[in-house]
């Protein structure tokens, strides 16, 4: 008998989460999300060029890789980038640090030193083979980015009256459950025409381990189902009390919460363990690249025009922060990196499907808050080094960081990642208003948000000047109609980034989208 409040359905959709993460790949991988990388290696690119000169449109991790390795074998490469600096999304942002978004809103980081948060990319897949093997080669130092952390919260506003739940709570008595329901089943033959005999006996010891189940297969309070959601008193030495079980929350309570909906995110592709992170911000890896192509990059251009003809590529240009008089460069080739969202204003000469494509791709909204503290109340408080939690408020997670445990002073959260419309809601206020919001909505998780509060920033990528949008937002229609032409080169032009990508919004479709292209530009240079 199923507990009288949990219907079949309610049954089934449980039980539809366990295949969850894979059901999620599949939608993921059919809009371009969760590929794993081809790369197999640093770029071949044999051949004379004899002296071709390439303008490379953008200073973002797809604008220096190209300047990067077309330079090393011959090319003349000159970099146009907006900002003052190189690295475009792979961003962080320190104290001190200034940044100014449409409309005016002006916003000055005031970080501790040593402090960061990341707007942008803020952890590397472990098969994310180009950027990992970039970081090699540029001697970017990695360490271990927490995706996962069972100490972590689990929050909804309508499940529990608010209460935020540990993370290792709701996974051990989800899956118990559902490991109890489904050794029911078995042993009641209702899986006779899908396993043998043989099998049924395999199956219900599989799911008396992965439930902690007793030996009559029940998840209940006990010595099993403690060593997977903790105990009440814990074990100790000595004369310590003896360790007394927790309870399990009860399957209708679990059920209706909607928190299993979490759980499934550390298995997805994308977010699997080992997740990595640069030592000391995601900059880093602009770092590395700017050592290497600084030189050869014109910083604060902002491009006004792109033509070409059968011979050259020219871009108008006027300095970024100044205005003032038109400027000019050319080369025999571009590789152009500039977002679709800021391309599509940009006066550009390119065939119509071209035209067509950089006119069609949206860019998603989203928003960071960074928020730091005047201790690192998470570990003190609560013994959370790392991870996530999950809330189905606006903010929608909270990210604790992953390196520096312990250390005595000030910390910085990531207070809020939202996307769509919930981004544009917060947007819609003033930074300093979307920083009180942040701690509105973390402080229902956290109490000590309100005593605890130094000072905050936000960024709100679909307000960025340089970017409109954090990636191009490609649905399995516009990528019929669109994506190879975008992907094409047109002329003397060649896209890349991240929107030239089955990879969007990560680091590695920005470089896998720059090895391809300049790739294919080499061998037109050579074989010309």
């Amino acid at each position: 008998m199923l507990p009288p409040q949990l219907s079949r359905r309610d049954l089934l959709t449980m039980i539809g989460a366990l295949a969850g993460s894979e059901a999620m790949y599949q939608a993921m991988t059919t809009l371009g999300f969760a590929q794993e990388s081809p790369y197999k290696g640093p770029i071949k690119l044999d051949g004379d060029p004899k002296g071709a000169s390439v303008l490379v449109l953008g200073g973002g991790l797809a604008g220096m890789v190209a300047a990067y390795e077309l330079s090393k074998v011959g090319y003349k490469v000159q970099v146009l980038e907006y900002r003052e600096k190189a690295g475009g999304r792979c961003w962080s942002l320190r104290g001190g640090d200034n940044y100014t978004e449409l409309g005016g809103f002006e916003q000055e980081c005031k970080f501790d030193e040593g402090l960061y948060i990341n707007p942008g990319p803020w952890r590397i897949p472990y098969h994310h083979h180009a950027v990992l093997d970039y970081c090699k080669r540029l001697g970017v130092k990695l360490e271990a980015f927490v995706q996962v952390n069972h100490n972590a919260y689990l929050h909804s506003v309508k499940a529990f009256e608010g209460k935020p739940q540990r993370y290792r709570h709701v996974s051990a008595d989800f899956n118990g459950h559902v490991a109890e329901l489904l050794s029911k089943v078995t042993k009641q033959g209702g899986l006779d025409q899908a396993v043998s005999t043989e099998d049924r006996e395999k199956l219900l010891e599989a799911l008396q381990s992965w439930g902690a189940l007793d030996e009559n297969y029940a998840y209940v309070a006990g010595t099993h189902s403690s060593e997977r959601r903790g105990f009440d008193i814990e074990p100790g030495g000595g004369q310590m009390p003896l360790a007394k079980p927790s309870q399990p929350i009860g399957l209708s309570d679990i059920v209706q919460s909607g928190l299993w909906s979490s759980l499934s995110t550390g298995s997805l592709y994308d977010f699997q363990t080992t997740m990595l992170q640069p030592v000391g911000g995601m900059d880093m890896i602009a770092r590395a690249f700017e050592r290497e192509v600084g030189s050869l990059t014109k910083y604060n251009v902002k491009v006004t025009e792109i033509d070409q003809d059968d011979e050259s590529v020219t871009i108008r240009y006027e300095d970024a922060r100044k205005g003032g008089e038109a400027q000019t460069a050319t080369a025999d080739w571009c590789i152009c990196t500039v977002p679709f969202s800021v391309l599509s204003q940009i006066k550009t000469k390119v065939s119509t499907k071209t035209k067509a494509a950089i006119d069609n791709l949206p860019y998603g909204a989203a928003i960071k808050v960074g928020l730091q503290f005047k201790r690192r109340f998470w570990e003190e408080d609560e013994h959370i080094y790392g991870g996530i939690t999950y809330t189905d408020l606006p903010n929608t997670l909270i990210s604790y960081p992953s390196t520096d445990y312990h250390s005595p002073g000030k910390g910085v959260l990531l207070g809020a990642f939202s996307l769509e419309a919930w981004a544009y809601e917060f947007t819609s206020l003033p930074p300093e208003e979307r920083i009180q919001k942040a701690l509105e909505y973390g402080a229902q998780i956290h109490p000590q948000y309100k005593d605890e509060f130094d000072n905050g920033v936000a960024v709100g990528w679909h307000r960025v000047p340089w970017t409109l949008g954090c990636y191009g937002e490609w649905t399995e229609e516009k990528r019929k109609e669109h994506y190879h032409a975008a992907s094409s080169i047109d002329g003397r032009i060649a896209m890349a980034g991240e929107h030239i990508s089955y990879m969007p919004a990560w680091m590695e479709g920005a470089i896998l989208s720059s090895l391809d292209a300049i790739g294919r530009l080499h061998q037109r240079v050579v074989s010309g």
